[in-house]
């Protein structure tokens, strides 16, 4: 019962969420474009729910450049491809809000495991283990407050298979409050090998 109510209450919350932060999201947009050459939005094929390929939105936070199939944190020098603006962005998470975006068409939740590129096969094949596949994947989740970047695969594949055990509306309001916290303190964030 609880998924039902889970998407229910993400497209309530994102609708909310992109009527009130609209012009935040339309300055941030016009700030990367002005900033730096290329568009102001940044999108990539990721692994939804069943893993089933969508497209997820971020501000571009790299030069056009930049690798676009390899995550940030196995990129050997990554911080040549950030942007000055970038690193603030990213820091921040603040070149996350466009998901709202997927979330409210559905391809994303608020909290789940996050998206991974098809590329990463190893996760995959990891979270395969726990049923974390299955879900849709989030804008924030258990593993993402609990090391993100930092951590190996087979311990962050079971920080999702214990959100998969675990979910709830309980569990995902710690996963929210636990957000604000390791953002605030830029907690995980790795950049670059």
């Amino acid at each position: 019962m609880y998924p039902v109510f889970k998407r229910i209450l993400d497209f309530l919350i994102s609708l909310a969420a992109l009527a009130v932060l609209w012009p935040i999201l339309l300055l941030l947009g016009l700030t990367v474009r002005l900033t730096s050459p290329g568009p102001a939005l940044f999108a990539q094929v990721r692994s939804g729910r069943g893993l089933k390929p969508f497209r997820i939105y971020k501000f571009r936070t790299m030069y056009t450049t930049a690798p676009s199939d390899t995550p940030t944190h196995q990129l050997s020098g990554a911080q040549n491809y950030i942007t000055p603006l970038g690193a603030f962005l990213r820091k921040t998470s603040l070149d996350e809000l466009p998901q709202l975006w997927n979330i409210l068409r559905g391809d994303m939740a608020l909290v789940g495991p996050r998206p991974p590129l098809p590329t990463q096969t190893d996760l995959i094949a990891e979270r395969a283990r726990y049923g974390a596949n299955d879900l849709r994947p989030g804008l924030t989740g258990w593993a993402q407050i609990n090391g993100r970047d930092e951590l190996p695969i087979p311990e962050k594949a079971a920080l999702d298979g214990e959100y998969v055990r675990r979910m709830s509306l309980k569990f995902d309001l710690k996963c929210i409050l636990g957000t604000f916290s390791a953002v605030f303190r830029a907690r995980g964030v790795k950049e670059g090998r």
